[in-house]
């Protein structure tokens, strides 16, 4: 039986992942397009993304979410400062959360946890603090429990991440330098418990050279990590799915 029950995963490069219910809400996760040498040219994201999660607020997870949030009619979702920060920005809609606390966005109830990472923003005035850095774990109701970790280190904590939510699938940086390797990544994957691994944050630039290859033979067998490319979605009726273009299923 597929872990995922309807739920689709589209990597748009970097940290950058579409997540589309069974139901029909379009969440979209740390949305870097313009600037990112990776985020499949042909790909048009839904007419409506219902939520933006955001982990943290470096460029390369932030760029793109004002305006991506006023094209799309977007609701943000970060920690209280980063959601004030692109309020102040222009978004009109947000949901400032903090560490442990949860909100329901529609069908899926969303936790906001830790990670190991800095977090300012910059734009021309200069650096900004907009809180720490996160992950979140998303319960999607008679689905999968996902989570993505955000821009981190390998943490002991993370088998609390376990113990608490049991996530399903881990969408997990792998590229080094910024954020864990294969290496650390593996450890995370013992920790977490879970069966399948979507690897993020890897290839977009030189210094990021983990690869999910490297990955898999560090887990070995009885835990899939998905060998995906940018614009393919992960789905419950095809691994892998070249996705040129996505249709919202609700709106």
């Amino acid at each position: 039986m597929s872990l995922l029950k309807g739920t689709r995963i589209t990597w748009l490069g970097h940290a950058t992942v579409l997540i589309q219910t069974a139901r029909g809400t379009n969440i979209l996760i740390d949305p870097f397009i313009a600037q990112n040498p990776k985020y499949p040219r042909d790909f048009v994201l839904p007419e409506t993304i219902h939520y933006i999660l955001l982990t943290h607020g470096h460029g390369d997870h932030i760029s793109d979410a004002v305006p991506v949030a006023r094209k799309h009619g977007s609701t943000v979702v970060a920690i209280y400062e980063l959601a004030a920060y692109v309020e102040g920005k222009g978004v009109a809609k947000t949901i400032g959360m903090n560490l442990g606390g949860t909100v329901q966005l529609e069908e899926v109830a969303v936790t906001m946890v830790d990670a190991k990472h800095s977090s300012g923003a910059q734009d021309e005035v200069g650096t900004h603090y907009v809180g720490v850095a996160a992950g979140f774990v998303l319960a999607v109701a008679e689905g999968p429990v996902l989570y993505h970790s955000g821009d981190t280190a390998v943490f002991g904590d993370m088998k609390l991440i376990r113990e608490l939510y049991e996530p399903e699938v881990a969408m997990l940086p792998i590229g080094g330098h910024f954020t864990m390797g294969p290496k650390e990544a593996a450890l995370a994957v013992r920790l977490l418990g879970s069966k399948k691994v979507l690897p993020l944050h890897f290839g977009t630039f030189p210094p990021l050279q983990g690869t999910p290859d490297e990955l898999a033979k560090l887990i070995g067998p009885g835990v899939e990590i998905v060998k995906w490319s940018p614009g393919e979605t992960v789905s419950e009726t095809s691994e892998y799915e070249l996705t040129g273009k996505s249709d919202s299923l609700r709106g």
